[in-house]
């Protein structure tokens, strides 16, 4: 620990802190504009100056590391001095644009020059001019208004790993730009617009829709993926108009992807606003008690063995939680499923269906396998963590396809199951790695779980980590990457039917033995309507809607409270941000009610008792599940395939994704991007 003074008092911080650091111990803010905590220092705003004793001028704060016995002044003349020369030069060239400038009432240079700006300027001669820059559909440059922080250049090369932003020129020419003036390629690029601290880079699709007084601020989480990225959504009446993040270092840090912040203007297209009945092939507006009705009607004309219910990858788990208990106790059925496709499952441990090793355990391990996932696009934050472990330790990666560009090097293997196999059997030089490693991550995507060899790899994969000590308390090496916001709660409430690992309820569905399916939001299920009537219950005209019998209008994300459970089996609330449409309803609210109308009675009284309940469920199904033991895994067949990665296109994998005219433009600007041959 060291010890010294900041304004005549005396601290103790860590060893290898900046003085800048130091002052905040303190309680003491300093101005900045290129220092950020999760960025290399460049030390070229000077915005940070301060005082040291014994020293003749005044010193950059971010640069400068804090010593024993220093003393640091920040309220003196000569520091306010100094740092309004700064602001002099800073706002020499800057355009006097503040009123049309969307940065306007969140401007860090607008708030620090009301502290240390002037009045009048002392320069006469011409401003400089810079012509906008073409950074892709979702960033609107005005780079006249740019200081030169290089922020957006230390992150595109450190933290998304596309070294595609650049300055050139020296001095006042100094520019920003894409180097060769065209949408930057990656899946976090927008971050850029958080990280300026003038108006140069803003949101292309936000710009002037409104100012951040105007709007209501609600903090929730994001159903984009499976991490639960924590969010702001700024809304305007029932019009979510922007997304941004919010600091969890455990999860996100404090970055989102593009699809988070960017696909909420799907929320306003496309929407169901009231209950809809199919005759003769055409949709036509109904009442709430004339779709319940028909409904009913349905339910008591058909078996309880020849109904299922299909739930989707958005929705949350009070909704599910409710849909389950309509199909046991309203229904009699047992014929519910979460999964829209034919994925290995072996729900016997909760630890199979988790990323076990914690998001922000990515930082701690020196060895990553992956089998099956391209975690850029399942994953983009989590991936972005794995960089970010390469980076600090140099952690080895090996795939076993080659994925294209992860933004870190790897290595690749020829994408054969036999490749696990012999790791497995102590066959293969990986198998030396893992066993080496301290904290090895072996993680499982989507791709593999859907293969045939699933159930093999699976298995053998888990019982081999357990033979080398690789799954304990203290560490858990096996991980799985869910896509879906929903899946690791769907498993939690146990909303599977699984033999063998396969989906049932799927296979029986395919094979049409149901007369009555349920679409509980499910638009990506593969389903070739034959005889059965279908119910849609979601929130946009999506592709369940399409082939549905009845529609029932229900709320998005961002328009209802519920449960999320993330990837790590983290549970977080997501808050209501705005109002469903016309005559849509909140979800749960829904099966509700639809169960009072064909029983007479509700299954829940209000809000408070379906959380309790689902609590309570939670907690039973995992103190159930806490001690079983290990299946055997010696008599399992092996298939040698050839592993195929299923690349979903990343930015219209959801319904409110496919809604967004901004995901478009983005998928758009990907097929027309020119490679150059120099991306590594």
């Amino acid at each position: 620990m060291l010890k010294l003074k900041v304004n005549n008092n005396e601290i103790e911080i860590e060893e290898g802190l900046t003085v800048l650091q130091a002052c905040e111990k303190a309680g003491v803010e300093i101005p900045r504009f290129c220092y950020h905590e999760k960025l290399s220092i460049a030390g070229n705003c000077r915005m940070c100056l301060v005082e040291i004793e014994k020293s003749s001028k005044p010193v950059a704060s971010c640069a400068m590391p804090a010593t024993e016995g220093m003393n640091i002044k920040t309220n003196t003349k000569f520091v306010e001095k100094a740092r309004k020369g700064v602001m002099e030069f800073l706002l020499a060239n800057h355009p006097l644009d503040c009123p049309v400038c969307d940065q306007g009432g969140e401007c860090d240079l607008q708030d620090q020059s009301m502290f240390y700006g002037i009045d009048k300027s002392r320069y006469k001669e011409n401003k400089r001019s810079v012509p906008e820059k073409n950074m892709g559909p979702l960033i609107k440059t005005q780079m006249t208004r740019c200081i030169h922080c290089t922020r957006c250049i230390r992150f595109a090369t450190e933290v998304a790993g596309v070294p595609e932003i650049g300055a050139i020129g020296r001095g006042e020419d100094m520019q920003i730009t894409t180097y060769l003036e065209q949408s930057m390629q990656s899946e976090l690029s927008a971050n850029v617009v958080d990280l300026c601290p003038v108006g140069a880079l803003t949101s292309k699709p936000y710009v002037f829709e409104a100012r951040p007084w105007e709007l209501k601020k609600t903090e929730t989480i994001d159903v984009m993926d499976a991490l639960g990225s924590n969010i702001r959504v700024d809304s305007y009446g029932w019009e979510v108009k922007r997304v941004l993040p919010r600091i969890n270092e455990d999860i996100n840090e404090e970055w989102i992807s593009d699809k988070t912040r960017y696909a909420c203007d799907g929320l306003l297209s496309q929407r169901l606003d009231t209950p809809y009945i199919k005759y003769s092939g055409k949709f036509e507006k109904a009442s709430w008690k004339e779709v319940f009705n028909i409904i009913k009607s349905k339910f008591e004309n058909s078996n309880k063995d020849k109904i299922c219910g299909i739930t989707g990858d958005l929705t949350n788990m009070e909704t599910l939680y409710v849909f389950k208990e309509f199909f046991n106790k309203t229904l009699g059925s047992q014929n519910i499923e979460s999964r829209n496709d034919n994925r290995y499952l072996n729900p016997e441990k909760r630890e199979n269906y988790l990323f076990n090793s914690k998001i922000n355990g990515i930082e701690e391990s020196d060895f990553i396998l992956f089998i099956g996932t391209n975690p850029r696009y399942e994953a983009t934050i989590l991936n972005a963590r794995i960089r970010k472990a390469y980076l600090k330790n140099k952690t080895k990666v090996i795939s076993l396809n080659n994925v294209g560009d992860l933004t870190y090097p790897y290595e690749s293997l020829d994408g054969k199951i036999s490749n696990i196999k012999d790791i497995c059997e102590d066959n293969h030089p990986v198998s030396n790695l893992i066993k080496s490693s301290k904290k090895p991550l072996i993680i499982i995507g989507q791709s593999l779980l859907k293969s045939k060899s699933a159930k093999y790899v699976f298995e053998k994969v888990k019982a081999y980590l357990h033979k080398n000590g690789k799954i304990s308390n203290d560490w858990n090496s096996f991980n799985i990457i869910s896509e879906n916001a929903s899946t690791v709660g769907s498993f939690d409430l146990g909303l599977y039917k699984t033999k063998n690992g396969e989906n049932e309820v799927l296979k029986d569905l395919e094979d049409h033995k149901f007369e009555i399916v349920y679409l509980l939001g499910q638009d990506n299920l593969k389903f070739k309507k034959k005889d059965e009537f279908i119910i849609y219950q979601g929130s946009h005209g999506d592709n369940g809607a399409e082939i549905a019998d009845i529609i029932l209008p229900g709320a998005a994300y961002t328009e209802q409270n519920g449960f999320f459970t993330n990837l790590e089996g983290k549970l977080q609330k997501a808050y209501k941000a705005s109002y469903p449409p016309g005559d849509a309803k909140e979800d749960w609210m829904i099966i509700n009610e639809l169960a009072e109308f064909i029983n007479h009675r509700k299954l829940f009284n209000d809000k408070d008792e379906l959380d309790n309940s689902m609590l309570n469920q939670i907690n039973l199904y995992l103190k159930k599940n806490d001690n079983k033991k290990l299946p055997d895994s010696n008599n399992l067949f092996f298939e040698n395939e050839d592993l195929k990665i299923n690349n979903e296109d990343y930015y219209l994998s959801n319904v409110i994704a496919r809604s967004s005219k901004t995901m478009l433009e983005c998928k758009k600007s990907k097929i027309n991007f020119k490679s150059t041959g120099t991306e590594g």
